[in-house]
């Protein structure tokens, strides 16, 4: 009786020992897979984030060269979605700062001077920004479309109801500006009822030289 008792209990003991053995192989594999899988996907983390892509100034495409503002603008979605203005990462005017309106948005921009008046106070070497939300054509005047073109404009002549027009142009440039961007409103092709599709323009514009 004792040996066959003796017998039990090493039977039961390898048993035991057995499992065990066999759980911490398995827990043993588990881990380094785990640890692994930890591993690489660190990696990958670290690889994606050394090979995104660099965010320019207003997300723009790329870089400007030295002594260059960046530019980005949009005009307005039909009647509902106002213009966008940013300069050098700074939004100058948006919907959501809340400072746009219908027909024709204005920021100027001078690097030596604060924000002045509009059109005929405009000061030499200012940049001047504009784009258009719901209709920016009904109210000008000839007078106000000659100024406009003063700036640097080719379109604001043409420039009519409900046209999409972004564009940027400086007080006193010799040539026209080769920053402006003009989608008619119509019909056929608009691509909100009554409105044309957003327009879109980014740059770089060099700085005054003194």
């Amino acid at each position: 009786m004792r040996i066959a008792g003796a017998a039990k209990l090493v039977v039961v003991v390898a048993i035991f020992l057995l499992t065990f053995y066999v759980i911490s192989q398995v827990f043993e594999i588990k881990m380094d897979t785990n640890l692994g899988h930890i591993f690489a996907r660190s990696a990958l983390d670290a690889a994606a984030r050394s090979t995104k892509p660099p965010r320019y100034k207003c997300g723009i495409s790329k870089a400007c060269p030295e002594k260059h503002f960046a530019f980005k603008m949009a005009s307005g979605a039909a009647n509902v979605v106002g213009p966008k203005i940013c300069v050098e990462d700074n939004v100058l005017m948006s919907g959501v700062k809340n400072n746009v309106g219908r027909g024709i948005n204005v920021a100027l921009v001078n690097d030596v001077a604060p924000f002045i008046g509009f059109l005929k106070s405009i000061q030499d070497g200012t940049i001047v920004l504009m784009g258009t939300y719901d209709d920016g054509a009904t109210k000008l005047n000839e007078e106000a479309r000659k100024l406009i073109s003063e700036l640097g404009s080719t379109s604001i002549t043409n420039l009519g109801f409900r046209d999409n027009w972004v564009f940027c142009g400086g007080k006193g440039i010799k040539t026209k500006s080769p920053f402006e961007q003009h989608i008619k409103n119509n019909k056929d092709t608009n691509k909100y009822e009554g409105w044309p599709e957003v327009v879109e323009m980014e740059g770089c514009i060099p700085q005054k030289q003194d």
